[in-house]
């Protein structure tokens, strides 16, 4: 196949966003009072968060701005941050409801894991990295490198962050294709063709444990991206699987250290109330290590939420089913630190 650079317009370099204001909404006191008549709202008309609307969690000013925010992740930088939630005034169920409700105006929910969980945790739960079914979020003080997650959109807000490290960063896979298209063709190319990545025992119900999907996909004219290291690797556990060949992993050590590579990409460290939303076929995202405090209500904690945006209208259709069985129910995480 010949292999070309794709949606330039959304190329970018951390020098083009080192403005933090153009990716930043700060929410003003005008905001905030919009968001808690939302949540009065949100809650005289459900008791589950999960039967929360759109239309249930009304932001008549502050829905053309998240409308921006989400033209930028598909068509702009694919990273946003809103800033200048006063968390603290809130109970951790109220502040995961307005996450919600500014979620709704965004997408809708697709399920995280087995357990059908719309709305999640990312926190230690005491799992080990070396427990071949933990996943990322699961996994408390590890760095997490590089990865996308399984969903157009992911979105994270800070609970609580941790008593030091934790920091969060964003690099740009677009660029990174477009510039492994320019200086190693060969590589980009092979990175066209599927790969194997491990199911972590989320498999569908008497399926194969793992299942395989390129790295790069075009489709309409977009790149569509997903990339998880560690599950491409812990793939080879399964006899059944597909070999890793060489160069895939040359190609895959290029992608990390371009990840690296301050020149694509971009650190915050998100505060309490921070919420943080990035395009999955655009941009990778990663944290540093981190040193948590003792206490467990302290904890560093994030709410995730995984969104399908209405902007784009046509995905090819391993990006539309990948994790379809995960639907059967329909759940949140009921993990609480705050108590």
């Amino acid at each position: 196949m010949t292999v070309h650079v794709l949606e330039p317009a959304c190329d970018w370099r951390a020098a083009d966003v080192a403005d933090e204001t153009r990716w930043t909404l700060q929410l003003s006191p005008a905001d905030i009072a919009e968001l808690e008549a939302a949540l009065a709202c949100a809650k005289a008309r459900a008791s589950d968060l999960l039967d929360v609307t759109k239309d249930d969690f009304p932001l008549p000013a502050l829905a053309p701005r998240l409308a921006e925010i989400e033209a930028q992740l598909i068509d702009g930088c694919g990273f946003a941050r809103i800033r200048g939630l006063p968390v603290e005034r809130y109970s951790d169920d109220d502040a995961a409801l307005i996450y919600w409700g500014i979620g709704m105006h965004l997408g809708r929910p697709w399920p995280q894991n087995r357990h059908g969980h719309l709305l999640g945790d990312v926190t230690d739960h005491g799992k080990s990295g070396a427990d071949p079914t933990s996943r990322g979020y699961e996994l408390g003080g590890v760095a997490l490198p590089y990865h996308s997650d399984g969903s157009d959109l992911v979105g994270l807000m800070c609970l609580r962050k941790a008593m030091s490290g934790g920091i969060s960063t964003v690099a740009n896979a677009l660029a990174i294709h477009n510039e492994l298209v320019r200086t190693r063709p060969d590589l980009a190319e092979l990175l066209y063709e599927p790969q194997p990545y491990d199911y972590r025992g989320e498999e569908p119900k008497g399926g194969q444990p793992f299942y395989t999907m390129p790295v790069f996909t075009e489709h309409a004219g977009r790149l569509f991206v997903r990339y998880i290291r560690p599950y491409i690797e812990a793939s080879q556990r399964h006899p059944d699987a597909p070999r890793l060949h060489p160069r895939a992993r040359e190609a895959f050590d290029l992608i990390d250290a371009m990840c690296a590579d301050p020149a694509f990409n971009v650190y915050m460290d998100l505060e309490p109330g921070d919420m943080q939303f990035v395009n999955n076929y655009h941009v990778l995202h990663a944290r540093t290590a981190y040193e948590d405090w003792p206490e467990r209500s302290r904890k560093r904690h994030l709410k995730r939420l995984w969104l399908e945006t209405a902007r784009l209208t046509d995905r090819p259709e391993r990006f539309r089913n990948f994790s379809s069985h995960w639907g059967e129910k329909r759940t949140k995480s009921e993990l609480k630190l705050d108590a």
